[in-house]
């Protein structure tokens, strides 16, 4: 069984939204957007540590942006068929093995807060429950981002332990107790030993000598060192756990590490359960990443969802973790302008299939776009180098508003706008004023225009102005002139549509970067970098190895762009900087 749809109304930053579930589910989205929030809603219900007070709500836990007095959060339950619910609250669950869970918070007029549990077969049929019994057979098991990794490995290592001693057979536990009398003897040999170190016993000399003077009762309890009593459980309830490297034993004590022991731990003890299991348990993990190297972020990620039977739920910012994720079981939290919400309401086919077309070319980069507010899409790497070099030039800082540059070279824009609509992050467009030849004919078309107007066709909220010029002109992009005799109508053509794509963040260029760029007030400067004058041959030398030409150029003259700030060529720059400002005041 799983959680397949959570629907949150009135509950913080969510007003209302469904959201899909599956079995592996991964949670992503920018910071303070409600990744947290969508946890707690399903801990509220399913999280037996939180105690009746933290269920009480808060005037904090009502819906931020507008004057709302009820929450209503309901978590739906598909494929229930395990013995251990249907015989604890199998009348609850549907002859299709639907069970719904609810929760209400009540805030009266007078200030009064209240709450109730519900539970039914259909969202139509709860019925109010006066506790959560169902926790028993039906939980949730939350790690949160700051968890203590010490406390926890060594309370979990004694379960670990535990659980052990369990799976002993017959003959291993007679061998397991002759080898028991054996340490205590041991200890007690290991114990005498050590007190005749001297520097043992005059440790504690002074110790001891302060504490009689105190009390009575200290003239025959003296404090000394051991190796943790003569008791066995004791001794090996103390036991550490170390790295052997080369049959030399080494402490535990990176963060990293013990964030993979921490969930390893974990993951044994969710994977040590009966053969007919007692309870469902969902795991909840929030930033698995947390001190592991890239690397092991991707390994991670897989080694959850592969390991974990229950249900697992991840909330994470590491790209790594995103790339190596099941396509249709991302859920990506952004603000709509009036809540926070899902795109594709979750867990999407949609997702899914924009996602797998995109596979050959899903990589890294474009799963650090997962995690943006805006894109900028640009051709090749040469873009994406300068546009990164200007970024910083004219005061726009791309982390600090979540914008990511990505290069469609060889692949298109229209692929990675179809991901980017799905997950509901916005884009810019910037794409070259191609011209080129109609094959076995005399006249050309004006390709970059054709590849913007069918990026607005297929993408964009329709206008009805650029949708008449369209229906008008745009056949007369085709059968012009090359760019060299264009005539002054079809020079004017081509503007009014230019303006009416602007309009909908699709820029083209005058007619590609290094013409532009040379037709700029940055010129000086590329004619001191490749020490000449003469236009066709500067420009040669642009186009020559464009990227490491750019980055070449770059290195030496970074911080001298902002004399574009003010021109055509910062516009899509500008424009997603003002697209993040948006998002960020809608949020506020």
């Amino acid at each position: 069984m799983h959680i397949s749809t959570v629907t949150i109304m009135g509950f913080r930053n969510f007003k209302d939204s469904e959201i899909n579930f599956n079995e592996k589910t991964l949670v992503i989205g920018a910071n303070d957007i409600g990744k947290s929030n969508l946890i707690h809603a399903l801990r509220i219900i399913l999280d037996k540590k939180l105690s009746e007070a933290e269920l009480e709500p808060k005037d904090s836990d009502y819906f931020v942006y507008e004057k709302t007095n009820e929450i209503f959060i309901q978590l739906k339950f598909e494929n229930v068929t395990e013995d251990c619910i249907l015989g604890k609250i199998g009348k609850y669950v549907s002859d299709k093995g639907i069970l719904y869970l609810a929760y209400r918070g009540i805030r009266k007029e007078s200030g009064e807060k209240k709450y109730n549990f519900l539970i039914g077969q259909s969202e139509n049929d709860l019925q109010e429950i006066e506790s959560r019994f169902y926790l028993k057979v039906l939980n949730l098991d939350y790690i949160e981002s700051s968890r203590q990794l010490l406390t926890y490995i060594r309370k979990e290592k004694k379960y670990l332990l535990q659980e052990a001693k369990k799976q002993r057979s017959a003959v291993m536990t007679s061998e397991d107790e002759i080898n028991t009398r054996k340490i205590e003897k041991s200890i007690d040999i290991l114990n005498k030993r050590l007190i005749k170190l001297s520097y043992i016993n005059n440790a504690t000399a002074n110790l001891n000598e302060e504490l009689n003077k105190l009390s009575l009762h200290h003239l025959n309890n003296n404090i000394t060192f051991d190796v943790g009593g003569t008791d066995v459980d004791d001794f090996i309830n103390n036991l550490d756990l170390v790295s052997k490297i080369n049959e030399k034993s080494l402490a535990v004590g990176g963060d990293g590490r013990n964030n993979q022991i921490f969930l390893a731990l974990r993951t044994s003890k969710n994977r040590l359960v009966e053969e007919v299991p007692l309870e469902v348990t969902i795991c909840c993990i929030e930033e698995p990443e947390a001190h592991l190297h890239p690397h092991q972020q991707r390994r991670l990620s897989k080694y959850l969802v592969e390991s974990l039977n229950s249900q697992v739920i991840l909330t994470t910012h590491s790209p790594q973790i995103a790339s190596e994720f099941s396509p249709n079981s991302i859920v990506r939290l952004f603000h709509d302008g009036t809540s926070t919400t899902a795109a594709n309401g979750g867990c999407s086919s949609l997702i899914e299939k924009s996602l797998v077309e995109f596979s050959y070319r899903l990589n890294i980069i474009p799963a650090e776009a997962f995690f943006s507010n805006v894109v900028l899409l640009v051709e090749g790497p040469s873009e994406v180098l300068f546009y990164k070099a200007l970024a910083a030039d004219i005061g726009i800082d791309l982390d600090k508003y979540n914008i990511s540059i990505l290069m469609v070279d060889g692949v298109g824009f229209e692929t990675y706008i179809d991901v980017l609509q799905n997950l509901n992050i916005g884009w810019v467009v910037r794409t070259d004023h191609d011209i080129f030849k109609v094959s076995k004919k005399d006249y050309y078309y004006l390709s970059g225009l054709l590849r913007a107007v069918k990026i607005y066709e297929k993408y964009c909220e329709k206008d009805i102005d650029f949708d008449k010029l369209i229906v008008e002109k745009k056949s007369k992009l085709i059968g012009t002139n090359d760019r060299n005799n264009l005539t002054v109508d079809e020079i004017e053509l081509a503007t009014q549509f230019i303006n009416q794509l602007e309009k909908f963040d699709i820029f083209l260029s005058r007619i590609d970067l290094e013409k532009d760029l040379l037709d700029s007030p940055l010129r000086p400067a590329l004619i001191d970098f490749y020490n000449e004058t003469r236009d066709d041959t500067l420009l040669a030398l642009m186009q020559g190895s464009k990227a490491t030409s750019m980055f070449e150029f770059l290195s030496e003259n970074q911080g001298e762009l902002s004399v574009l700030k003010e021109s055509d060529i910062a516009q899509p720059l500008l424009r997603c900087k003002e697209l993040a400002e948006v998002l960020y005041n809608d949020t506020l």
